[in-house]
Formats: C-alpha cells, sequence, structure tokens
C-alpha cells in the first residue's frame, strides 16, 4: 500500500525547473524538525535536543500544530508534545494546510479538520504530483487521469469549474493552469489574468514568475510584463530577492533588475533561503553566502536550504542538521 507522507528532507530538490514549478515544498515552519534513527522518524528542536522520540514509520514537518506520521501503514496525526491527535486510520495523508488536511479513504481524497472530524466527503482521486492543499481558501482538485481539474472552496464547494489540464496553488493570488498545451495565470475568480502563452512557468513568488518561451526562460510581473527578458537556459523562483538561473551549463544567480550579482559558476546550486544558498562545488556540497563567497567549506554528500536557522546535510547514508556556522546541531543519523 503506497503511502503519501512527504518526508521534509527528501522533498527539496535542487536546481532545474519543472514545467510546473511547485510552491517550496517542506519550508520548515514549526520549531521541531525531523530526524530519522534507527529507521525511524521523531523530531529535535533547533538545538538539537530530542523532543519526540524516533518512533514513526514516516513523517512530515509540522504544519498548524500538527504533524502527520505513518504508523503500521496508516497514517494519522501528532501534536508537538508527540501525542496522537488524530489517529493513524487513513490510507495516505498530508500535511494541515489553513486548519484543513488532505487524507485518502477507500482510494478517495477528502479533507479533515483538526479535530480528524471529515469536513470536505472523499471524492477526489489520486492527485499524483499534484499538490493537494488549501493556498489562498482554494484548493485544486481533479476527478482522476484524463479529466479536468477546478478549484474548490473550504466548504468543499467548486469556486472554479474543472476545464484546465494542470493547475497548481494559489500563489500571492494567482494560480498558475495549463490550457491547451500552453500555462497562464488565473485570478480568484476564475478569470484569466494572464492568458496562457507559456511553455512552462512558476508559481509567483515575490511579485515574479519565471516563465519560458521556446528554449529560454525570463521573468514576468502580475500583468503579464516582462520584467526580465527570456535569456536564461533555467531559471526558478525568486527566493530572499535572487533566483538561481543556468547560463551555458552553469548556475549563477540574478537580482530583480535581471543582474548577474553571482556569476554562474556551479553545476548544481539551490535557492536561497535565510541568506544563504547549498551549492555543489566537485562532488561536495557546501552553502555561499548573498556575496557569493563560499559560508560553509563542501563537505556534504547532499545539502538542503536553510530554514529557521538549521539545514539538512547527508553525509553518508545519514541525515544531520548544521546551524549557519556549519556546526553540526544533530549528527547524521538514519
Amino acid at each position: 500500500m503506497r503511502q503519501r507522507i512527504f518526508l521534509a528532507l527528501l522533498l527539496i530538490a535542487a536546481t532545474a525547473c519543472g514545467r510546473r514549478q511547485d510552491v517550496r515544498p517542506g519550508e520548515q515552519t514549526s520549531g521541531l524538525f525531523l530526524i530519522r534513527q534507527g529507521g525511524k522518524t521523531g523530531f529535535i528542536d533547533k538545538h538539537g535536543k530530542l523532543k519526540i522520540a524516533p518512533q514513526f514509520d514516516a513523517a512530515a514537518p509540522f504544519s498548524d500544530g500538527l504533524a502527520v506520521v505513518e504508523m503500521g501503514g496508516r497514517a494519522g496525526y501528532i501534536d508537538e508534545d508527540g501525542k496522537i491527535a488524530i489517529n493513524p486510520q487513513f490510507e495516505s495523508a498530508t500535511p494541515f494546510s489553513e486548519g484543513l488536511a488532505a487524507v485518502r479513504v477507500n482510494r478517495a481524497w477528502g479533507f479533515i479538520d483538526k479535530h480528524g472530524k471529515m469536513a470536505i466527503n472523499p471524492q477526489f482521486q489520486d492527485p499524483g504530483t499534484l499538490p493537494l492543499a488549501f493556498s489562498e481558501g482554494f484548493a485544486a482538485v481533479f476527478g482522476g487521469p484524463g479529466t479536468p481539474i477546478g478549484y474548490i472552496d473550504k466548504s468543499g464547494k467548486m469556486a472554479i469549474a474543472p476545464q484546465f489540464q494542470a493547475a497548481l496553488p494559489f500563489s500571492e493570488g494567482l494560480a498558475l493552469v495549463g490550457l491547451n498545451g500552453a500555462y497562464g495565470f488565473i485570478d480568484k475568480q476564475g478569470k484569466v489574468a494572464i492568458r496562457p502563452q507559456f511553455d512552462e512557468a512558476s508559481s509567483f513568488f515575490e511579485g515574479l514568475a519565471a516563465v519560458r518561451l521556446g528554449d529560454r526562460w525570463g521573468y514576468v510581473d502580475k500583468s503579464g510584463k516582462y520584467t526580465i527578458n527570456p535569456q536564461f537556459a533555467a531559471a526558478r523562483v525568486f527566493s530572499d530577492g535572487l533566483a538561481l538561473v543556468g547560463i551555458n551549463g552553469k548556475a549563477g544567480y540574478i537580482d530583480k533588475s535581471g543582474k548577474l550579482v553571482i556569476n554562474p559558476q556551479f553545476d548544481v546550486a539551490d535557492d536561497f533561503r535565510d541568506g544563504m544558498a547549498a551549492v555543489k562545488i566537485g562532488d561536495k556540497w557546501g552553502y555561499i553566502d548573498k556575496a557569493g563567497k563560499v559560508a560553509i567549506n563542501p563537505q556534504f554528500d547532499q545539502a538542503r536550504p536553510f530554514s529557521l536557522d538549521l539545514a539538512p546535510v547527508e553525509v553518508g547514508e545519514g541525515w544531520g542538521y548544521i546551524d549557519k556556522a556549519g556546526k553540526f546541531v544533530w549528527n547524521p543519523t538514519a
């Protein structure tokens, strides 16, 4: 039985843009951090102190005060004291967002509230790569492969009629949608805000969206006007005021004027977050600051963005957490 529980340590992919670049996954919103030890998942605080002993088969980060966990092939939720808040009973489950969480019962998805009560009856199909979560009051849902995607509100009412071949959660008031093989944006009334015209696109972050026409990426504002002309082989969303772009097979960073502030020099890199970005130099990962200087020497087999002043890193087969000085607050475990 396939469980849809998202481990933060494994979620955040580096570099390349996808056709429908997702809302940032795995971003830490709680002072409790996932760890894996002895094949089980638990949680530590930002000082590396064990707060919830490893006991779960899998888990996701805390969101809205609860974390989804898997026990014995079923998914439920715990509170920040590690106590079971909603009994493991679901085939699959996702983190809470805006007070509701998607759960799967008898192969159909619905939404529960924080008391575990079914708020929207299971009726939607497996979303695959589609994020099934509420964002800005709406959730993108569909009836299964080959059926169009629409948006429901928190009452479960279809607020924007199913009509899209692809759709992402609302971000900064607009949602990325796909129609007839092209990508554009709609507003919360379902009206087209930026007509579908792009071959690929991201959601809006920090007022701009990355878009591709042909083989080049640029950036548009919410009116659909280019603020940075298409010129990059790859591009990601803005984060901490900078965006990762690809030029001649290397990754560098631009500011919102389109100016290169960190020259393309990395084979692989990730977004800036909390003032640092993970980059791969040679066969190891380290971190640079916003001036492009190495802040933490390359020494890790994998590295993910900082969030709430800690970053997950992999050494060998184990994952740990480092602080901004590069010091381990939790040594790598598996």
